[in-house]
């Protein structure tokens, strides 16, 4: 069995407030290029960023990968999740592919979804993304990211204008022009967020890689674990069922916080209790599971992690990381992660 990956997962958080490390957003951009950098030396295997627009958090992931990925050379780089409500599936697909093509290819893994609650209303609209006619917001993100999947796989985008000459590799036989630069490969590196799981089957039927989400909005009272577990399941099937000829990816993302050093327990040793168990709350008018922290040694955290179905179930797992406490700190998490934690989970 191939070893697990493990991946940290920012939320790119900022604020002038006492005890944060990362005041600005220059500091925040900077620093996660950084925070990427000290993963890789650590022998971390991704740098994951998630996307809130309208929020002091991390926003425009392309620019921030393509820095990472001139600076790094063998760590994933990849996004969890860009919310396809704002984006424009034909630029979204340009921009990656350069990402990718800068960083030597098959490192990016681009995480997408439909996006999560957020504080601005219909804030896409702004951004000029209207639905289209017999449309919702979700009906349009999920339109616009199989768009995405089209553009990475080569089909025409533009009709050609007649009067102009073509560069034949770009045009198609129906007389449309392909994107360039296009990373080919690129199109199997994309991953859907699924809250559910009959979005996981969705996922699986267009030939998503699979980010099962920090929550899933369908608590019955099982565990997250193995609420997730059953999820991947059902994806796989579903995956075989849709006959496609490569082996899909699952990612499932927890907080761990291995507490090696008197900072990591002055910051995060009296929550460790506290944060042992799954919290249920309400998103969307819907229940939701939320998924419990690892805190302790690293070896008891090894222990309660092989507890974890999803965990087990999944070949990636991203560690949600406390970015405001600075890189040192973080690169320290990184290393106790990779040398204490990660081998024990293969």
């Amino acid at each position: 069995m191939d070893m697990k990956k493990f991946g940290f997962l920012s939320f790119g958080h900022y604020a002038d407030v006492p005890g944060s490390r990362v005041r600005t957003a220059a500091d925040m951009l900077r620093q996660s290029i950084d925070l990427a950098v000290a993963a890789e030396e650590a022998g971390i295997d991704g740098a994951y960023f998630r996307v809130h627009h309208f929020a002091r958090q991390a926003a425009s992931p392309i620019p921030l990968l393509a820095a990472i990925g001139a600076r790094t050379s063998r760590i994933e780089m990849g996004t969890g999740v860009i919310d396809m409500r704002y984006e424009q599936s034909a630029q979204l697909a340009e921009q990656a592919s350069a990402v990718d093509l800068i960083s030597g290819g098959e490192r990016l893994q681009l995480g997408i979804s439909r996006g999560s609650p957020e504080p601005a209303l219909r804030g896409w609209e702004s951004f000029e993304r209207i639905p289209g006619p017999g449309e919702n917001a979700i009906d349009m993100a999920r339109r616009q990211a199989l768009e995405l999947l089209r553009a990475l796989e080569g089909e025409g985008i533009a009709p050609a204008d007649p009067e102009q000459a073509h560069d034949r590799a770009v045009l198609t036989p129906e007389g449309k022009l392909r994107i360039e630069p296009r990373s080919e490969s690129l199109r199997q590196r994309i991953w859907w967020g699924a809250g559910s799981r009959s979005t996981a089957l969705w996922a699986a039927e267009h030939g998503f890689n699979l980010q099962s989400s920090t929550l899933l909005l369908e608590d019955d009272g099982r565990e997250l674990g193995d609420l997730q577990a059953e999820q991947i399941e059902q994806y796989r099937d579903a995956w075989r069922e849709a006959g496609w000829d490569w082996e899909p990816r699952v990612s499932v993302s927890r907080s761990i916080i291995p507490i090696v050093d008197e900072e990591s327990e002055r910051y995060f040793g009296i929550r460790a209790q506290a944060e042992r168990r799954d919290q249920v709350g309400v998103i969307d008018g819907v229940l939701a599971r939320f998924g419990r922290s690892y805190i302790g040694s690293p070896d008891q955290i090894v222990e309660e992690l092989r507890q974890d179905a999803a965990v087990m179930a999944a070949d990636t797992v991203l560690v949600t990381v406390p970015n405001m406490l600075g890189v040192e700190f973080n690169a320290r998490l990184f290393e106790s992660l990779a040398k204490d934690v990660k081998p024990q989970l293969g």
